[in-house]
């Protein structure tokens, strides 16, 4: 919309380098000019705006990280000597914590902290708020040999960096003495797609390498400790939302005459309930994060819950607020989708359940869904396949019906750090940095069926990936296939057994056993009778 030759103001902090090349080309074709603004405009109108806090940094411990900094950073600097580079850049928070092994809590339901990071052939450092640094913390990244800068030094460090002056500038004594870098390892490594432009404009332009940061994939292949820890995360994460369905399942029958979790009957109307009664998409919620945040390691929710009634399951990534959120309904479906972070890893779930009489076409749909579920997790896939090739799996049973769903169906999952993890998922949709799957990836299973302005059902498990054992091997590749982590169960009433294949219902019933035989230690006498009954075999 702006005349010929105008100039555009960005605030070069806040945009990837892909972001502004992208601009940059597009404004080119109206030879306007993208322009770096040395402050943010609207920090300069923020009146009152309140300090920042300072949160502690916390040591991610070996018991439950599993691989020390000093072999992360000798793998990282092997890689560094592979592409000709002698430094790297580290702007993704979730890279910084895993490659040093801290947490910290600067950003809600992401356990990380506010930092850069630049690691070159001889030297590793930390831009941080040294108010957050404790004496533990400091200790931890001495001994690794990490200089601790503050914050705000990375711009001028990334001045030195570009001029190989940097290293000169480190105080740390270095136990293991330097490395050589080669005599053509001139290059800078950035990634453009995280790497903010303030500091990729104070590089030459030619002695970037811009390609994906290499701790990507490394913090996707989940070591031994982590894949230990994801697994127990979740058999707890499971046994409280067991504790939470048979809390749900009494409360819609006490208080709203609902058939409940197991019977299929029209609901017996109560009477205006009392306000302090009353459940609501938020008060349920809080509910469900009170029994996890019983468990064993647990920290915090790892998103804010996807709790939702009827019309407004159908918003995929619906977010209800205490004072506008729906009342529970005995005859809606009910989504929710959660998650929480635990000192041994993050989960993330999602079931769909009706306390009341479920029609004929929500069971059809609820069905599809879990039909496309397990059809994607029970998958067997050549080494080199990317996810988005696996995608349409889940979605062959929706399609059959005229039906789809328009969210990816697969992320990755952090180890007791990011939700959403990179650089693999398993969408509809190409993208470029879609790395095939590996084996000790975790990938979540989950596609959804909406239905505007009536309900929403979706299905969520995490899985690993692991080596799969088949007949035969075509071509040396190997083969892949996936093992649920999860464990909840799915809502027999909502299921159409006409619409299951005999081998699709084995899988229910063999799954249903697995989950009843885990969770059982976990829940009291009156809750295990509930599950009991929830895992049932179903027969065709």
């Amino acid at each position: 919309n702006l005349p010929k030759e105008a100039f555009i103001g960005v605030d070069p902090w806040c945009i990837s380098i892909d972001t502004a090349q992208r601009w940059e080309r597009a404004f080119s074709e109206k030879q306007q000019k993208l322009v770096q603004t040395t402050k943010n405009l609207v920090d300069e109108v923020w009146k009152n705006r309140p300090q920042a806090e300072i949160n502690a940094v916390i040591v991610h411990p070996l018991k439950f990280a599993g691989r020390s900094v000093a072999d992360k950073l000798k793998d990282l600097r092997k890689r560094l000597l592979q592409e000709q580079a002698r430094g790297i850049i580290f702007t993704a928070l979730d890279e910084v914590a895993w490659l040093y092994n801290i947490r910290g809590s600067d950003v809600d339901y992401c356990p990380v902290v506010h930092a850069f990071a630049i690691v070159t052939i001889n030297t590793a450092f930390i831009y941080v708020d040294k108010r957050k640094v404790s004496v533990e913390v400091q200790a931890h990244l001495v001994e690794n040999e990490i200089e601790i800068r503050e914050y705000t030094d990375v711009s001028s460090d990334v001045t030195l960096l570009a001029t190989d002056e940097l290293d000169t500038v480190s105080t740390v004594k270095r136990v293991n003495g330097g490395h050589q870098a080669e005599e053509n390892s001139n290059l800078i490594w950035a990634d453009s797609g995280s790497c903010c432009y303030a500091l990729y404009a104070k590089l030459n332009p030619d002695t970037v390498l811009l390609q994906q940061s290499p701790l990507a994939l490394a913090k996707a292949l989940k070591n031994s400790v982590e894949l230990d820890g994801l697994k127990k995360a979740h058999i707890r994460d499971g046994a409280a939302v067991v504790q939470y369905l048979v809390w749900l399942d009494k409360k819609m029958q006490d208080v709203y005459g609902a058939s409940g979790y197991f019977l299929e009957k029209d609901s017996v109307k109560k009477e205006k309930q009392l306000q302090s009664l009353k459940l609501t998409e938020v008060t349920v919620s809080d509910q469900l994060e009170s029994f996890r945040a019983s468990k064993e390691h647990f920290k915090g929710l790892s998103f804010p819950t996807i709790s939702s009634v009827g019309p407004n399951a159908a918003i995929i990534h619906y977010s209800p607020k205490a004072e506008a959120c729906a009342e529970l309904d005995p005859d809606k479906i009910y989504l929710f989708d959660s998650g929480a972070q635990y000192l041994d890893g993050t989960t993330d779930i999602t079931r769909t359940v009706h306390f009341g009489k479920p029609s004929t076409h929500e069971k059809a749909c609820y069905t599809a869904v879990l039909k496309g579920h397990i059809a994607l997790g029970n998958a067997r896939f050549p080494n080199g396949t990317n996810g988005h090739a696996l995608d349409i799996l889940a979605r062959i049973p929706l399609w059959k019906d005229g039906l789809d769903y328009r969210h990816g169906t697969g992320h990755g999952i952090g180890s007791y750090l990011n939700v959403h993890e990179g650089p693999h998922l398993i969408s509809f949709r190409p993208h470029a940095r879609n790395v095939p799957l590996q084996s000790f990836m975790t990938v979540t299973d989950e596609p959804g069926y909406y239905e505007d302005g009536a309900f929403g059902i979706r299905l969520e498990n995490v899985l690993i990936v692991k080596d799969a054992d088949t007949k035969f091997n075509f071509g040396d590749k190997g083969y892949l296939s996936f093992e649920h982590i999860t464990w909840a169960p799915y809502q027999a009433k909502l299921i159409d057994l006409k619409l299951l294949s005999p081998d699709e219902i084995n899988w229910l019933n063999s799954y249903h056993s697995t989950c009843r035989d885990i969770l059982a230690p976990y829940l009291d006498e009156v809750e295990s009778a509930w599950l009991k009954k929830a895992t049932e075999p179903i027969g065709a």
